[in-house]
């Protein structure tokens, strides 16, 4: 005759799987506890001329004792020239060939060098470069020295190229090593913000940029109608790590190489969901930037970090720019999904003769004004989702949205690996909240994940979750879950960290045992949700 085990009373143990969290999902936003930024080193910018380059295709390898990770090309005309670079890997090998695209419609239409996107290559010292030029182009020679430059220079440190200056026909490769971001620099993007509310925004001080730099005061347009959408190119191979010091060496390259006074675009935003201010001068304020030759006036625009002529942005890229160009048009009253008539500003960027009017939407990219590719033709598809997600700002986030938001945890690997929306836990329902400590924790249809160092990622679900939610979930004696439900033939029981509760299949009870002691807990009501305190307290992101 079969009879009934007795209750539990040993903690049980079960093996689960290991989840690593990036530092940058588990430290928080820098300057949320108001701790000021870490201070980054400044890049290291070395140009090495390209000379003797004649027409057709020449490949060139240049070496560097210093490790550089960043690579652009300038030249006092690209006309006609193409450039494909290839960075040399630890074991010897070659990487593969990113194309380095000329900028044309970023920065100032004025005589001086124009240059290619910087591409971020990854950490090497030595990298190939091939250069195509039409055939009946002459030789290149090297740059002039400082002896050729005016007597009358600013007193900068280098010479801007917006001041008159004699450029021989030259073009030059340039190394750029980043200075490699803290940990702490890091922060953890959320895709799934409350209403309305911005993206987190890394300030300028966030990501380090030196302000004695910029030349001259920000200029303010009357007000922002219309938003523009650009890609960097380059590489999409870069950790969340690299973001900062790739944005400024950005920042370095467009001032002090190209000679702009600033970073061209008001805002970038990498694959990981990261937003790092842009040109100086505020986020919340009309700052007219320099990145769309011939419609920079009353515009505002962003550049995703990567290229995406075949790849697309990821998701929370493109979610998170979509969201940034929401609150930036909102804040002007103007509706993502509409149009404007924007006069032409002329000039050689642009396809669009001085003072045409333009219909366009109110969230445009480069190629839609400019001779430009720009952003992609990857990113150029997801351009009315993009519009309607910035329409979408003041609204709640939907249960996709919420699942992007958590790409690239524990929580979310977790809860992906037991079927993500097909799963018993069913759809996301909250953004990712903090709980006692380093807890993290999000909510689903029909329980939650819980997360922290100590424990792992664990599900809760049923009755034990009701039963451990009227015990004070992490905060009560039990601690936080170390396991998942683990099925016996009478009982199903879950491990804590400083015990058990176990399930009985007949009775439809719930025993809870802590040092070999049980003791069976009062039925929860059957329409009872367990609710966290923090859930009351929406998540704040300031900007």
């Amino acid at each position: 005759m079969l009879c009934r085990r007795p209750a539990p009373s040993i903690l049980f143990t079960a093996i689960a799987a290991t989840v690593m969290l990036l530092p940058w999902a588990i430290n928080g936003l820098p300057g949320d506890d108001g701790r000021q930024p870490p201070t980054l080193g400044a890049p290291q910018m070395v140009e090495q001329p390209l000379p003797d380059l004649g027409g057709g295709e020449t490949i060139r390898e240049l070496h560097q004792d210093v490790p550089f990770s960043m690579v652009a090309l300038t030249a006092d005309d690209l006309t006609g020239t193409t450039a494909r670079i290839r960075a040399r890997q630890d074991d010897g090998s070659w990487g593969p060939w990113y194309d380095a695209e000329p900028m044309e419609g970023v920065g100032a239409d004025l005589p001086g060098p124009r240059g290619t996107e910087p591409v971020f290559i990854g950490r090497t010292t030595a990298v190939q470069i091939s250069v195509t030029r039409p055939a009946t182009a002459p030789a290149t020679g090297p740059r002039p020295g400082d002896s050729d430059l005016p007597d009358d220079r600013p007193e900068l440190g280098y010479v801007p190229a917006n001041v008159e200056q004699p450029f021989g026909e030259n073009l030059n490769a340039v190394l750029i090593s980043p200075p490699e971001a803290p940990a702490d620099l890091l922060p953890l993007p959320n895709a799934a913000t409350p209403p309305g509310q911005p993206p987190h925004i890394i300030n300028r001080p966030g990501w380090g940029a030196d302000e004695s730099m910029r030349c001259g005061e920000p200029r303010y347009d009357s007000r922002i109608q219309a938003g523009v959408v650009h890609h960097t190119a380059g590489s999409n191979d870069y950790s969340p790590q690299d973001s900062a010091a790739i944005v400024r060496s950005i920042y370095e390259y467009h001032t002090r190489t190209l000679g702009w006074c600033d970073i061209a675009y008001n805002a970038l935003v990498d694959k990981y969901g990261q937003v790092f201010e842009g040109r100086a001068g505020g986020m919340t304020r009309p700052v007219e930037g320099a990145h769309t030759g011939g419609f920079n006036h009353n515009t505002w625009g962003v550049a995703m970090l990567g290229n995406f002529d075949v790849e697309p942005p990821t998701p929370i890229q493109l979610r998170t720019t979509a969201r940034l160009l929401g609150w930036v048009l909102g804040q002007s009253g103007v509706d993502p999904l509409a149009a404007v008539t924007l006069p032409s500003e002329g000039g050689s960027f642009t396809k669009f003769p001085f003072g045409a009017a333009t219909t366009l939407p109110t969230i445009f990219t480069h190629r839609d004004v400019g001779n430009t590719e720009c952003p992609g033709n990857a990113a150029y598809a997801q351009m009315q989702l993009i519009r309607d997600i910035a329409a979408r700002f003041n609204d709640p986030p939907g249960p996709e949205q919420l699942a992007e938001s958590l790409r690239g945890g524990a929580i979310f690997a977790k809860w992906d690996s037991l079927g993500g929306m097909n799963s018993f836990l069913g759809r996301p329902t909250s953004p990712e909240a903090s709980g006692a400590g380093s807890t993290r924790y999000v909510t689903f249809e029909h329980g939650a994940v819980y997360w922290s160092p100590e424990s792992g990622a664990e599900p809760v679900t049923g009755e034990l979750y009701k039963a451990w939610g009227s015990l004070g979930f992490e905060r009560g004696a039990l601690g936080l879950p170390t396991s998942a439900e683990i099925a016996e033939p009478l009982w199903i029981v879950q491990n804590f960290q400083h015990g058990t509760l176990n399930f009985d299949r007949e009775k439809g009870t719930v025993t809870r045992v802590i040092d070999g002691v049980p003791v069976e807990l009062p039925p929860a009501p059957a329409d009872m949700t367990p609710v966290q305190l923090e859930r009351f307290t929406p998540p704040v992101n300031p900007v």
